[in-house]
């Protein structure tokens, strides 16, 4: 009994002492077996995927209580890519080699509770197999409660500070405890991610709500056997799963699925005390990102001799791209890119000295080391700037796209502040704006990465403000304020206050165009500190004694801050008792667009808007369009996360008849990020002044005569101040200000001294002309990346996870042309207008555009994922001879006959699977995800058996599709034909939408090809003559022709019109034009279109248009005539117009104008008393079957379309053969329509439009005057 007892209190105290919070004993060797492997794919079987694995051995060594030694041995590299189940792993000896021998030295690290901190290893040992390393000493962190069964805590892992969630269970016989790990990676505070590209796309969180495109989670399982030391790991499997697509996750998605899986195999006493020399510490357990500048994902290659292997680049794609863009080539420069962005400064400056001599190189040169985005480009332009060797355009140029592509980090752009101090900067007034414009832009992305982003930065800017202020000088004022305005930077507030009125502390008198660059200078400090910014807008926007425009300036930016709904009703409360209405008008237009905006960045604005619309509308829901408006149209998709906006502001003012400045501008929506777009800004200050006062014989009615009236006016321009602009315009990229221009008297002056026909053999125009009479031949070629979007996340692996977008463009140009004069130029460019000029042209302009989205693991050693690849060329040759007679008003053109078939446009992508490795480059494996062998077919194909998805147990049916089409309209007159070409492959799932569309090979292509002649063309001929001297029929013809439409117009007359006057004026008309009363028909102009043979026979087409004039009646004729042998086609096209009262058309065309007949008719009704109104008739006797089928095909969809634009449908019987609309003026801005089909009426009330003042106001007075 004593010894049973002994043995349970022996058996009590060792189960006491054993414990399973993790620890490993210092004195014992642990020896595990390693291997990770990540794939990439759709997770569908039959469809192609990539995948890597590395495995290996690894010992664990105790150094002291804490510290340890990790060896890694029998690492083995391997790589898939093909189809699962019919493909397998190869190994990669060269790879194995190249990265085992970096894990022949030990690392070392601390571990203490479950936790890994203070990896060491040799200095040599690079990050990318550091990072693999933190991938293996993972698999031991983790936190082990043995209170709590199920915990939550925030704790460093390879992702970052995340949130983890535990689960934890203890075999009751065994005692081995499992531990089941959750980690929300999607929701860490401190995320190991990082981003590059997009600091001008702004973040949208309500976006994110509605979707995300990329979705992870990460969980492990852990076997913990517990010891006296602590819990011993046995066994740890890991498996990280993300769904990535371009859209939103729920509709379909690419996959990476990550697993680690770790097993002890053995645990000895250390026999020795381990060896190992130097170590530094490489950080803790959280992911490092490498320097991925260099690692460009869609391509992978050797880069020893970088320098000889992008000289040799320049000089093949200079070459091969000299006289039209190769597109077989065009990827090529993202090589370049990536060889220079290796290449050292002084290389650059090899390079330079190289290609400087030769125009096409250096061009090519300069265009592609912009892409070198760190100190080595600012260094190379402050050297060449200095040297003064590149002209100003070049040096404009290359400065603004390597300000645009440069890392936005501190030291950088502390070194950038140097180009606002080099004089060669200020030698070109577009150079130094240029300068100054994309120094505030880096700022702005400097600050989008660092927060609170430092004021040191912005200070150069700050000062000039405040300087130009000091000095009074507007044009200095005005740059200062547009860089502010694209830094962005909340510290820049104080200074920009000093510009505006009513809240600057010592108030200064300024032009309108410096308060406009001051407001709008805060339109990207609205998203940074709105708080701030509203107060300031607010206050401008309430100051009456402001400008118009200027306020609303302040209301426009106000709302860019996304205001509260207690300050929408503030600014509701307010317009309410506004006197001013433009201001009225602007800011109500603009309330209401943003009430029904979709996008998800406007979903509380839009509410506060709606509400204020409904105060807003009993007052002022009517009111005019010839005030200021804000119209903003925007579109979102959930489905795709994808939107759209366009906004246009047009701001008018009291005094001025037109608008004093016109804005618009776009926006982009995508994956949870908002890119502002191409924005265009007109001022026209200057010629404003001059059309504020009254314009004689300015009616407002929009008429020629308003016009003539305007331009009378402008012509006085030469009045104006020299100091004020005529006009200024502006553009913005992205938010950032890229390009502004003053069209002052001075430019205006030059203008004309130039372009004018007085100008001499001093001018440089007729320097151009002088060369092309000699012949000239010139070629410019532009590479530009337009997007390089990268995202880079830890996977447990230890790889990084990148998602890029990759935009590049070749676009170039040739023009080879010799112009001769007859009689020959004597030195006055008038001579032009009385000269036949000939021009014999060739030549090519075209681009090639590639993209490129990468999905998947890229380091410098290896490259797995998926990659979809777009190519778009564009090739536009041309060959002509042309004369050009100006005083005879004559023009001909020959083009040579189509003898080849060429694409002019195509599109082409695939996604593939790819796997790629710098030890053999050349074996890149890119597989298409879906297989090319496909069965042709137009029809959608289900193909068994089914396919079940690994990771549901839901049973889904590919749909498989392959379709090829070909539409060609062709032309055996001339010998040429136009033809759309497609084929499209896909294999997809219906839960997969829209991902889908996207997935499979896709081809589409416009061409000209050649088409079969009856008698071959040598070439085609086009002429236009305008001032025709004989006539084209004799004048017997003539008339028995007008006797002939005089008898049909009486029959078509009685179909379209309701008035006998009509007819009967109609039919006297032509009467009086056969008896020689009224003036016979004038031949206006011809033209002829010809394919000319061997033998000179003609066939093609000949155009006639003639005209007759009265007083109160013009009539027109176009006989359009086919021309060859035995053919008697034509078209003839007859109308009758009495001004603003009614016109009438009628068309028949077939063999001599017989076989088909339709009629035209319109008239306007103002009768006293009565609303005006308009009213269109169309009736046709004969149409052609193949037209009336389309009719009839289009007719269907009118109830539809009715029903969407919020048209009343009713069924009625109307008049056969004919289709008629009365639109009906029914207040200053609105009109009614009613459209009479066959078989129903459709029609809408109110409709918002804008009408010249005059048609409504006439109306009122007759209706007063009959009162």
């Amino acid at each position: 009994m004593k010894g049973l007892l002994l043995c349970c209190l022996v058996a009590l105290a060792a189960s006491q002492s054993l414990r399973y919070e993790l620890g490993l004993n210092p004195k014992k060797t642990y020896e595990y077996k390693y291997v990770g492997t990540v794939n990439f794919g759709l997770g569908i079987s039959n469809l192609a995927e990539s995948a890597t694995r590395i495995s290996c051995r690894i010992k664990i060594i105790g150094v002291s209580q804490q510290t340890f030694l990790l060896q890694v041995s029998d690492f083995s590299f391997e790589e898939f890519n093909g189809v699962e189940g019919k493909d397998k792993f190869n190994a990669s000896p060269k790879l194995t080699e190249r990265i085992a021998s970096q894990f022949v030295k030990p690392f070392m690290f601390d571990f203490v509770a479950g936790h890994v901190d203070n990896i060491r290893s040799s200095a040599e040992i690079s990050d990318t197999i550091v990072n693999i390393v933190r991938g293996i000493l993972a698999s031991f962190q983790v936190t082990v409660k043995t209170t709590q069964t199920i915990y939550e805590l925030e704790e460093a892992g390879i992702h970052g500070k995340c949130q983890s969630s535990y689960a934890t269970e203890i075999n009751g016989e065994t005692k081995v405890m499992s531990i089941t790990q959750v980690v929300d990676v999607d929701n860490c505070r401190e995320k190991a991610v990082k981003y590059k590209g997009m600091a001008t796309a702004v973040l949208d969180q309500v976006s994110r709500q509605r979707g995300e495109s990329v979705v992870s989670t990460v969980r492990s399982v852990y076997i913990v056997k517990p010891t006296a030391e602590g819990g011993l790991i046995t066994r740890a499997h890991s498996l990280e799963q993300q769904n990535f697509s371009p859209f939103n996750v729920k509709g379909g998605s690419m996959k990476m699925e990550a697993t680690t899986e770790m097993v002890l195999l053995s645990v000895n006493d250390t026999a020795k005390a381990p060896q190992f020399g130097s170590m530094e510490s490489k950080g803790n357990l959280v992911f490092k990102f490498v320097d991925a500048e260099v690692n460009v994902p869609i391509i992978m290659q050797n880069l020893d001799n970088p320098i000889s292997k992008a000289a040799e680049l320049i000089k093949q794609l200079a070459e091969v791209n000299r006289y039209q863009i190769d597109s077989t080539t065009s990827e090529d420069t993202i090589k370049l890119y990536q060889l220079l962005r290796v290449i050292p400064y002084e290389g650059l400056n090899v390079l330079w000295k190289q290609f400087a001599g030769n125009e096409e190189q250096r061009r090519w040169f300069l265009d592609m080391i912009v892409e070198v985005n760190d100190a080595r480009i600012l260094k190379f332009l402050k050297t060449r700037f200095q040297a003064g060797d590149l002209s100003s355009r070049e040096a404009l140029e290359t400065l603004l796209l390597a300000f645009d592509h440069i890392q936005a980090i501190p030291d950088l752009v502390e070194m950038a502040k140097m180009f606002l101090s080099i004089p060669f900067c200020k030698s070109n007034v577009y150079l130094w704006q240029t300068v100054v414009l994309s120094y505030g832009s880096l700022v702005y992305k400097h600050c989008a990465y660092n927060t609170p982003c430092p004021v040191s930065a912005v200070q150069p800017l700050l000062d000039m403000a405040q300087e130009s202020l000091r000095t009074g000088n507007h044009t200095d004022m005005v740059l200062a304020l547009k860089a502010l305005g694209n830094a962005g930077h909340p510290g820049s507030i104080k200074t920009i206050m000093r510009f505006l009125p009513g809240v600057a502390a010592t108030p200064v008198d300024l032009p309108p165009r410096v308060l406009s660059a001051a407001v709008q200078s805060m339109r990207l400090i609205a998203a940074r500190d709105p708080q701030r910014v509203q107060e300031i807008t607010m206050s401008l926007f309430l100051q009456k004694n402001l400008p118009t425009e200027i306020r609303m300036l302040a209301f426009m930016i106000l709302f860019d801050t996304k205001p509260s709904m207690a300050l929408v009703n503030i600014v509701t409360v307010h317009l309410q008792e506004e006197e001013d209405l433009h201001v009225i008008s602007f800011a109500y237009s603009y309330l209401k667009s943003f009430s029904r905006s979709t996008t998800p960045n406007n979903h509380f604005l839009s509410t506060a808007c709606n509400v204020a619309v409904k105060i807003l509308a009993p007052r002022f829901g009517r009111i005019s369009y010839h005030y200021s408006k804000a119209v903003r149209m925007d579109w979102f998709n959930d489905d795709f996360l994808i939107g759209t906006a366009a906004e246009v502001f047009m701001l008018r003012s009291a005094t001025n008849v037109f608008p004093t400045e016109m804005m618009m501008k776009g926006k982009f929506y995508f994956i949870g990020r908002i890119l502002q777009l191409l924005e265009l800004g007109v001022r026209a200050e200057g010629l404003m002044e001059l059309l504020a006062n009254d314009i004689p014989g300015y009616k407002g009615d929009l008429s020629v005569s308003d016009f003539q009236a305007v331009l009378n006016v402008v012509k006085n321009w030469e009045i104006l101040p020299n100091d004020k602009p005529l006009v200024t315009a502006f553009s913005r990229a992205s938010g950032q200000e890229w390009f502004f221009a003053d069209l002052d008297k001075e430019t205006v002056k030059n203008i004309i001294r130039i372009l004018g026909l007085s100008a001499e053999k001093d001018s440089p125009l007729w320097a151009v002309i002088e060369n092309l009479q000699r012949g000239v031949s010139r070629h410019w070629t532009k590479p530009f990346l337009i997007i390089e979007v990268r995202y880079f996340q830890a996977t447990i692996l230890g790889l990084p996870l990148e998602i890029s977008k990759y935009y590049q463009t070749i676009s170039g140009v040739t023009v080879n042309a010799k112009v001769t004069a007859n009689p020959p130029l004597n030195g006055q460019l008038q001579q032009l207008l009385t000269s036949e000029v000939s021009l014999e042209t060739d030549g090519f302009i075209g681009f090639t555009k590639d993209f490129w989205v990468y999905y998947g693991i890229n380091t410098e050693l290896f490259q797995c994922g998926s990659e979809f690849k777009a190519k778009t060329p564009l090739a536009i040759p041309w060959n002509v001879t042309a004369k050009i007679n100006v005083a005879e008003k004559k023009f001909k053109l020959d083009f040579p006959a189509c003898k080849k078939e060429f694409a002019i446009y195509s599109v082409s992508s695939n996604v593939y699977a790819v796997t790629r490795n710098i030890e053999e480059p050349d074996l890149a494996k890119m597989t298409p995800i879906i297989a090319n062998s496909f069965i042709s077919n137009d029809k959608v194909i289900h193909v068994d058996p089914a396919v079940v998805r690994p990771d549901s147990n839901q049973t889904v049916t590919p749909n498989t599709w392959h379709q090829r089409a070909k539409t060609c309209a062709e032309s055996n007159i001339y010998g040429v034909g136009l033809c759309v070409e497609s084929e499209f492959r896909r294999e997809y799932y219906h839960d997969e939408y829209p991902l889908y569309y996207f997935l499979g090979y896709t081809h589409m292509a416009v061409k000209i090809v050649p088409v079969p002649t009856t008698d071959p063309v040598d070439k085609i001929h086009f002429e236009f003559n305008g001032s025709p001297h004989g006539q084209a029929v004799s004048m017997r013809q003539l008339l028995e022709t007008l006797r002939r439409l005089s008898m049909e117009a009486t029959e078509w007359v009685h179909q379209s019109s309701d008035s006998d006057s009509s007819v009967r004026g109609f039919h006297s008309y032509y009467d009086n034009s056969t008896e020689g009363k009224n003036p016979m028909p004038k031949e206006v102009f011809n033209v002829n279109a010809f394919a000319l043979s061997v033998d000179q026979k003609l066939n093609g087409y000949n155009v006639v248009f003639y005209s007759t004039r009265t007083p109160n009646v013009k009539s027109t004729q176009l006989i359009v005539s086919q021309i060859g042998e035995n053919i008697n086609w034509k078209m003839c096209i007859d109308t009758f117009m009495k001004p603003r009262v009614e016109t009438m058309a009628n068309i028949r065309w077939g063999a001599e104008c017989q076989s088909y007949e339709m009629s035209i008719h319109s008239e306007t009704a103002r009768l006293p008393g009565a609303k005006p109104k308009i009213k269109a008739r169309i009736h046709w006797t004969r149409i052609p079957e193949n037209l009336a089928e389309v009719c009839t095909r289009f007719e269907r969809y009118i109830p539809g379309m009715a029903l969407l634009l919020n048209f009343y449908q009713k069924h009625e019987i109307n008049a056969k053969q004919e289709i008629s609309a009365s639109f009906i003026v029914t207040s200053a801005d609105s009109i009614d329509i009613i459209i009479k089909f066959p078989e129903y009426t459709v029609s809408r009330q109110a409709i918002p439009f804008p009408l010249p003042p005059t048609t409504y106001q006439s109306y009122n007075v007759t209706s007063e005057a009959q009162q």
